[in-house]
């Protein structure tokens, strides 16, 4: 979708765990940890050194990966413990359901290495012939249509899909949108600094050494690859920042089926659209109209070998993990290596793992939540997610700078959101998608085919509003502003992150932020934006809105003083919508742990009073260490700050937190101004 659904936390892909072998349970880690401390640093002075430098110090990072974390470790026990599902499921044993037999022979195929490099680059000989085949640049948009179906992939030129109607969000219409890149930003196509140059160089070299191992000679492929690059960078030039794209105003834009042509008169929709399965539509949201309109001058200016050249490069791009160990090893020396730090390549079995989810999650996400997440768990999250909505409501209520015209409208909104918790109430029918064993790269590609077309199958349909962004397993949670609902799947309600063995402090602090979180993100600078149905419509008083701006500014200002690495601060502006999350998450996660305990005798607990032990709980969750690389594309990319101001951003706000630890004025985790928007 147009708008990133706002989340928790992003995990970085593939990680490692200690024992290489499947999980027939999950394991138990408190979720506050007494062994994760580091006791000689002062609470006051970095409170995420002294919670997470016990950590940082006994979990160093796995050779195979950029980084590691408490939520990383969480997701590879997950991994671990589907590995044992898949492995027992790939077992072509009589009376499997069906269920079963998919997620299985695919997993099965993904493991069957000695198939894969077998086969070299033959998956893709269709393709590349009918890429080779073109005759003029006007054949070009049935061609982009036939391979973003057959690819699922955004990486063809500009992107493609479905989508809720700003305006209604009752509506599922057509939406083109900028995409087309290589590179993880089209910011990374224009930094001057040495380190960013030297980036752009290494990725020239693997454009031309993946087009060299589909057969071009050097000297081609060099001169490919120089010529890729060049286009790229003109896309990336009429591409919006991600800061721009925060404001969902930039990206509204509805446009006919005239005048969506008319933005790029030399790309013939009536041919692209039916070849991508979306004949017949006619109506949609242009996220970047500049983008259209840079594709329609390259049409003119970049000659059909590079058009080809362009093409040959991102479908290899797309599809090189379900290619032979050539190709595969050389996309992880780029992307994993060379951007993110890793030293070591992941084990098959856990890519294996990823990809099952990835494209048969809900199948996969059934035998998870029937073994890992029991009603209970669940009745728990419900509950708890109950108080923190009902803080928020006390919050709102009270708040001194909020009139009541606009009060009443976000306590509208706030009831009219939807708890999503574990898992959803209809799984998705996987029938019409064959799965075969032993032909990967084919059950990849029928897999994308079959996503590609469940999604346009949504346009002019009534609006499902009971589907996921995420599946079961998964180690994270997000708000959705169109959908105006908060999701928290059943891999993140897992010890550490939700303890059913501890008290409620560390839960509330942990989980309960959780929760606060994804329910904040529905009142941020972006959410906010959104009314209680999930239309952009602006609810404001022209009052309040300015002064919800000055408090968030305060919030921009505070990160934006954070230098993460070298001397690359915090991106302030791209990471607004979650440091105001965390902060206000934190906030209602106190206050409901406090009316859940009113009426308790609370003791101390470890050496911690119970205010300390929410505090703890809510730090720990963020414990993690990171390669320089991954650090360096984490503050250039990501909307979330780096974990150790997450943690120390939000604690020296909350005078709730300086009281607990008897912190003094002018220590560094107290604020002389603190900033609060919620």
């Amino acid at each position: 979708m147009r708008l990133s659904i706002v989340t928790l936390f992003l995990i970085v892909p593939a990680l490692a765990a200690a024992e290489d072998k499947p999980l027939a349970a999950l394991p138990y880690e408190p979720s506050l940890n007494l062994e994760s401390l580091d006791r000689s640093v002062d609470p006051c002075v970095d409170f995420y050194a002294y919670t997470c430098g016990g950590w940082q110090k006994h979990n160093p990072i796995p050779p195979d990966q950029s980084a590691w974390s408490v939520y990383g470790k969480l997701e590879v026990e997950n991994l671990q413990f589907l590995w044992g599902v898949l492995e027992q499921a790939s077992q072509n044993k009589p009376g499997r359901s069906a269920v079963d037999q998919k997620i299985g022979d695919y997993f099965a195929s993904c493991m069957d290495t000695a198939a894969i490099d077998k086969l070299g680059a033959a998956p893709l000989k269709p393709d590349l012939d009918a890429i080779a085949a073109l005759k003029s640049v006007n054949d070009l948009p049935a061609l982009v249509g036939k391979l973003q179906r057959s690819t699922s992939s955004s990486g063809m030129l500009f992107a493609f899909g479905s989508d809720q109607d700003f305006a209604n969000s009752e509506k599922v219409i057509g939406e083109f949108a900028a995409g087309g890149l290589g590179l993880p930003d089209r910011d990374y196509y224009f930094r001057t600094d040495a380190k960013s140059v030297e980036i752009r160089q290494q990725y020239q070299a693997h454009v031309q050494k993946m087009l060299e191992l589909l057969g071009d000679n050097a000297a081609d492929a060099a001169k490919e690859a120089a010529a890729i690059l060049k286009l790229e960078t003109s896309l990336a030039n009429a591409s919006l920042t991600n800061v721009e794209r925060r404001s969902p105003h930039n990206l509204a834009h509805h446009a006919t089926l005239k005048e969506a042509q008319a933005m790029m008169p030399s790309f013939s929709l009536a041919a692209y659209l039916p070849a991508a399965g979306a004949g017949g539509v006619d109506f949609f949201n242009v996220t970047e109209p500049k983008f259209l309109a840079e594709v329609e001058k390259q049409l003119h200016t970049t000659d059909l070998a590079t058009w080809k050249a362009y093409l040959r490069w991102h479908l290899v791009n797309h599809e090189a993990t379900a290619l032979s160990s050539a190709f595969d090893d050389e996309d992880w020396n780029f992307y994993a290596k060379t951007l993110r730090g890793a030293q070591v390549k992941a084990p098959r079995w856990k890519r294996c793992v990823r990809s099952v989810d990835g494209n048969l999650g809900e199948a996969l996400g059934q035998a998870f939540v029937a073994k890992a997440f029991p009603p209970e768990m669940k009745q728990r999250t419900v509950d708890m997610t109950k108080l923190v909505e009902q803080a928020m409501e006390q919050d709102l209520k009270a708040l001194s700078w909020m009139s009541e015209a606009t009060r009443q409208a976000a306590l509208t909104k706030l009831h009219s959101i939807t708890n999503k918790v574990g898992y959803p109430e209809h799984w998705r029918d996987y029938t019409k998608l064959n799965v075969a064993r032993g032909d990967y790269a084919g059950d990849v590609r029928r897999a994308e085919t079959f996503e590609w077309d469940r999604q346009l199958a949504k346009i002019g349909k009534p609006l499902d509003r009971g589907q996921w962004d995420m599946t079961p397993p998964t180690v994270d949670a997000y708000y959705n502003p169109q959908m105006n609902d908060i999701n928290f799947p059943a891999g993140v309600l897992q010890a550490p992150l939700f303890d059913s063995k501890l008290d409620d402090a560390p839960n509330y602090g942990n989980t309960g932020s959780t929760v606060g979180h994804e329910l904040t993100h529905g009142f941020d600078d972006e959410g906010r934006q959104f009314d209680a149905k999930g239309n952009l419509r602006d609810w404001w008083t022209p009052a309040d809105a300015k002064a919800f701006e000055v408090r968030a500014q305060c919030i921009v200002d505070q990160y934006g003083g954070y230098v993460a690495v070298d001397d690359i601060h915090v991106n302030s502006k791209l990471t607004l919508g979650e440091d105001v999350a965390d902060l206000g998450g934190t906030i209602l996660a106190y206050a409901a742990w406090k009316a859940a305990e009113h009426d308790k005798k609370l003791g101390s607990a470890d050496g911690f009073t119970p205010d300390q032990r929410f505090f703890v709980g809510f730090a720990q969750w963020a414990c993690s260490n990171e390669r320089p690389e991954e650090v360096r594309l984490h503050t250039l990319t990501n909307p979330h700050s780096p974990p150790k101001f997450r943690v120390n951003g939000v604690v020296a706000n909350m005078p709730e937190f300086a009281k607990a630890f008897a912190c003094k004025k002018g220590q560094p985790m107290v604020r002389a101004n603190p900033c609060r928007v919620w």
